[in-house]
C-alpha cells in the first residue's frame, strides 16, 4: 500500500504540490490564529532627576555625558526592545517623593508618546533640591498599589542622599513590604565628579560645595517640606567640591533590606535582560497567528516543484547507501564484542 501511495506521489508530484501550495495560501489569506498564553510585564520606569544626576561621568558615543542623559538613552534602548504586549509607566523622583506622569500603557500603541516622555525628563521638573531615595521608597510602594495591574519598579539613580543620612534621618525598613521585584540601576562611576550648579537657564555657575550636603546635628527627622539645613552655597575651590560617585554599595544593601535586586547600569542589554527574566504575575490568553507559517509552507511546495525526479532518486539512493553502511557497522561491531565476551 505504502509503495503504490509513493509511486503515485512521484508521478503526480507537481500538481500535488501546487494544489497543497494554493491550500495553504488559501488558508493563510483567512489569518488563522490560535490561543497562546502569554506572561505580561509592566514596569515603572523611575528617572532620578536631582542635581546629582547632572554630573558628566557617563560616556555615549565616545563623549562624555551627564548621568541625566544616559539615563534617557538606556531607557529609550529598553523600551525600544521590549515586547508589545509589555505595559510602560515613566516616573520621576525628587526629594522624598516619587510622581507617576501617567499609569502603564502598551509600548507599541504608545510608543511615540513614552519616548517623547523620556525625552523631555528634565532636573527642572524636580520640586525640591534634596534627594532622599530611601524615604521615596514608602511613596513607590504605595503608588504600586494604586496601579491598575501588577506593576515592577524599576530606580535609576545614582543612590545619592542628599543631605547625607545619619542615625537620626535614616528610615529603619525592617517591616516594608512591597519590594519584592523591584530592581536598581545604579548610575555613574566609581571615581566620582563634582556636581554642577545650574541656574533656571542651564547656566553653569559653579559646583555644589561639601557644605551643600552637610546636614545639622540637632535635626531628627530631615524631610522635604521642612528645613534640611542644607546650605546652597557654590564650591570656591576644586577641594571644596562635593565629589559625587555612583553609590553601588548604598544602592546594593538598600536592595537587600527590601527584597529588591541591584543592576550596574553600565550595560543597557544586561539591565533588559535581568528585568525580563522575573517571572510576570500576570498572563493572558491571545490569539498567536500562524498566517507566516501557512504562507512558508506554500513557498515550500512551490520550491519543491522545482526539484527533477533524479535528484529526488539521487537523494533516495545515497539514503539507502548510508542506511545499509549504518547496519553493516552495527552488526560487525556486534559480532566483534560476542567474539571478544566468548574468548574471555
Amino acid at each position: 500500500m505504502k509503495k503504490q501511495w509513493l509511486r503515485y506521489w512521484l508521478h503526480h508530484r507537481d500538481t500535488l504540490l501546487l494544489v497543497l501550495a494554493l491550500i495553504f495560501l488559501l488558508g493563510a489569506v483567512l489569518r488563522p490564529s490560535i490561543p497562546v498564553k502569554r506572561n505580561i510585564h509592566t514596569y515603572f520606569l523611575i528617572a532620578d532627576v536631582t542635581q546629582s544626576m547632572n554630573a558628566k561621568d557617563m560616556a555615549l558615543n565616545n563623549h562624555t555625558v551627564s548621568r541625566l542623559d544616559y539615563t534617557k538613552r538606556m531607557m529609550h534602548d529598553i523600551v525600544a526592545q521590549l515586547p508589545c504586549h509589555t505595559r510602560i509607566s515613566i516616573g520621576i523622583f525628587a526629594g522624598d517623593a516619587v510622581a507617576a506622569l501617567y499609569t502603564p500603557m502598551q509600548v507599541c500603541q504608545h510608543f511615540s508618546a513614552i519616548h517623547e516622555t523620556i525625552e523631555h525628563l528634565n532636573w527642572r521638573m524636580a520640586w525640591t533640591g534634596n534627594s532622599q531615595l530611601r524615604e521615596s521608597l514608602v511613596i513607590t510602594a504605595k503608588l504600586l498599589r494604586q496601579m491598575p495591574e501588577a506593576t515592577k519598579a524599576v530606580y535609576f539613580t545614582d543612590g545619592d542622599e542628599a543631605p547625607l543620612l545619619h542615625a537620626f534621618n535614616t528610615r529603619n525598613l525592617k517591616d516594608f513590604q512591597g519590594g519584592e521585584g523591584w530592581f536598581f540601576v545604579g548610575i555613574g562611576s566609581d571615581q566620582g565628579v563634582g556636581i554642577p550648579k545650574l541656574t533656571e537657564d542651564n547656566q553653569m555657575i559653579g559646583y555644589w560645595s561639601n557644605e551643600s550636603f552637610a546636614v545639622q546635628p540637632n535635626i531628627a527627622q530631615v524631610t522635604a517640606s521642612k528645613s534640611s539645613g542644607r546650605d546652597d552655597s557654590v564650591a570656591v575651590s576644586e577641594y571644596d567640591r562635593f565629589i559625587s560617585k555612583r553609590a553601588s554599595g548604598y544602592l546594593q544593601k538598600l536592595s537587600e533590606e527590601i527584597g529588591a535586586q541591584y543592576l550596574d547600569g553600565d550595560d543597557p542589554h544586561t539591565v533588559l535582560k535581568t528585568i525580563q527574566s522575573r517571572e510576570s504575575p500576570r498572563h493572558e490568553i491571545v490569539a498567536y497567528s500562524i498566517d507566516w507559517l501557512l504562507a512558508t509552507l506554500a513557498g515550500l511546495c512551490i520550491l519543491g516543484t522545482g526539484i527533477s525526479r533524479d535528484s529526488i532518486r539521487h537523494l533516495r539512493h545515497r539514503f539507502k547507501l548510508y542506511r545499509n553502511d549504518v547496519r553493516t557497522r552495527f552488526f560487525a561491531r556486534s559480532e566483534s564484542v560476542a567474539h571478544d565476551n566468548h574468548f574471555s
